[in-house]
């Protein structure tokens, strides 16, 4: 059985953004169901490098279809500037439940942009109003392109603001999506009293004031992957419904770390996690909501659900490069 390699370019081909969307909605009902399976990431620490690699494996049964992958990641800071190389490169591998054959194996960097913004809109659609038109960036990066495409495919987007403290970076992407929506640069109050807002930085100290966010704002927290790391005010996170993706995962590195780990933000402050609000076993945004939040780390879960949808669509539009891993007997 042959095996379809997937580059950047046909990954990005293959992309189909409602209906990674949708998948990734489905991997998080069955998670919350007990449909799937997602041991924690295993480490491997490289000291001498200054790097190091993790793995994150999941299985999940999904409606119509299920699927298993492993995508295999790392983050090496110095090698931008001592090898011309990204600090973080994935790659994942995408296998038949049933024979384990590899189906695919993929750019896991792209991939992670696609599924981290689906998992943003999975979010907008269940906490955001639904009315909403506006969308604010905080962060002009590449994630926030994917912000955008996503949750545009669950909200009638029509203007962004963009803040950034690279004006560049700003008129770039005003360049890229300026001829579908209107987009301005604004400063970050300006992008967070927006209908919705996706805050996309790497910062160790909150950049997102309370005062700044709109009466009921949906605010999407994408940034924080690791311990440290804090977009949001302590108390906008205690004056919001939040919503996490995985309780380990983000009271250890996500947007709530830091304040949980004071004890700032308990477990009393969380609402639910998004799989629960999926599947109707807690509330979304009812009309008594003010500001809501979304934390978000990312799950291996939501690797899986995208690498599906990408494999399905290059198979069957003949996209990426078939090859014979697999010896049949």
């Amino acid at each position: 059985m042959e095996t379809l390699l997937l580059g950047p370019d046909a990954v990005e081909d293959a992309t189909q953004w409602p209906a990674v969307v949708e998948a990734v909605g489905d991997a998080f009902a069955a998670y919350a169901c007990g449909d799937a399976q997602m041991p924690a990431k295993s480490y491997i620490d490289l000291p001498q490098y200054d790097g190091d690699f993790r793995s994150m494996p999941a299985y999940l049964d999904a409606e119509g279809w299920d699927g298993a992958g492993v995508k295999w990641v790392n983050s090496h800071p110095e090698n931008p500037e001592q090898f011309d190389l990204p600090t973080v490169m994935g790659t994942m591998i995408y296998s038949d439940p049933e024979t384990a054959v590899p189906l695919a194996i993929l750019d896991g960097t792209t991939l992670t942009r696609k599924r981290t913004g689906a998992a943003a809109a999975v979010a907008t659609d269940h906490l955001a109003v639904a009315d909403a038109t506006s969308l604010g960036l905080v962060g002009a990066g590449v994630q926030a392109g994917a912000q955008l495409e996503a949750i545009a495919t669950v909200r009638d987007i029509e203007t962004v603001v963009v803040a950034d403290k690279d004006a560049d970076a700003v008129a770039a992407f005003a360049d890229a999506y300026g001829d579908r929506f209107s987009v301005r640069e604004g400063s970050i109050a300006e992008a967070a009293a927006c209908d919705v807002v996706s805050t996309t930085t790497p910062v160790t100290d909150p950049i997102v004031a309370r005062d700044a966010v709109g009466d009921h704002t949906h605010v999407n927290a994408m940034g924080a992957d690791a311990e440290g790391k804090h977009e949001l005010a302590d108390v906008l996170l205690l004056d919001a419904k939040v919503v996490i993706d995985d309780h380990a995962q983000c009271t250890h590195s996500g947007e709530i770390n830091v304040p949980y780990a004071a004890g700032t933000l308990t477990d009393a402050d969380i609402h639910a996690e998004l799989g629960d609000v999926v599947v109707g076993a807690a509330t979304g945004r009812t009309d008594g909501d003010g500001v809501t939040v979304f934390d978000s780390t990312g799950l291996a879960i939501q690797d899986v659900a995208a690498a599906h949808v990408v494999y399905e669509y290059a198979r069957k539009n003949d996209v990426g490069t078939a090859m014979e891993l697999v010896a049949t007997e």
